[in-house]
């Protein structure tokens, strides 16, 4: 396990800071569902489009950024920017993702007390929290999808639900399961295609 490769660092083109502050002012700030819709919307963009970074540097910011506390996605799209272009990417990213999106809300909550009451409104907010669950549930098996290989599947399944009956049945913080993993993940072999 020792000699094994886990995050390739040799992505193809080096964006210009401008592009980095660009793709998180527009993706981060306007994509709808949340921080795990921005997080799907960010890989097809980075990854398959614009080839910035490897498959292996965009899930080690996702991982590093759900382990630390505070604002997760401000965490991932610094990650990312650093990833991409070091200390002026990280600053574009952070400002491209956090300035638009801070006035944005501030705009919305000023609105949103004038309509509160509003049954459209409350039916709107209803099916905007059920499409946030599915967005969610994609954004999982978009981030897990290039590591689950034929012999993983069954102890994938089995992480995934023990994670989740700890999580809802035994009230165990959400930093405590992600580092027990973690420590699971590091002691068993590298399963193989």
């Amino acid at each position: 396990m020792a000699d094994e490769t886990i995050v390739e660092t040799s992505h193809r083109k080096s964006p210009e800071p401008w592009q980095i502050a660009n793709l998180f002012a527009r993706y981060a700030n306007f994509t709808w569902g949340g921080g795990s819709a921005t997080v799907s919307v960010l890989h097809k963009e980075i990854i398959d489009r614009r080839d910035w970074l490897s498959e292996s540097e965009f899930t080690l910011c996702f991982a590093l950024a759900r382990l630390i506390p505070g604002t997760n996605l401000l965490a991932f799209c610094t990650g990312i920017g650093w990833m991409a272009r070091r200390g002026g990417g990280a600053v574009c990213a952070l400002l491209g993702a956090s300035v638009p999106s801070a006035l944005l809300v501030l705009v919305c909550t000023m609105l949103f007390s004038f309509w509160e009451h509003d049954p459209i409104v409350q039916a709107a907010i209803r099916g905007a929290v059920a499409c946030a669950v599915a967005v969610t549930v994609r954004t999982a098996w978009v981030i897990a999808r290039p590591h689950v290989v034929q012999g993983s599947r069954t102890m994938i399944a089995l992480v995934a639900v023990g994670s989740l009956v700890l999580y809802w049945g035994f009230d165990i913080p959400a930093i405590d399961i992600l580092l027990s993993c973690a420590v699971v993940g590091a002691l068993l072999p590298v399963a193989r295609a």
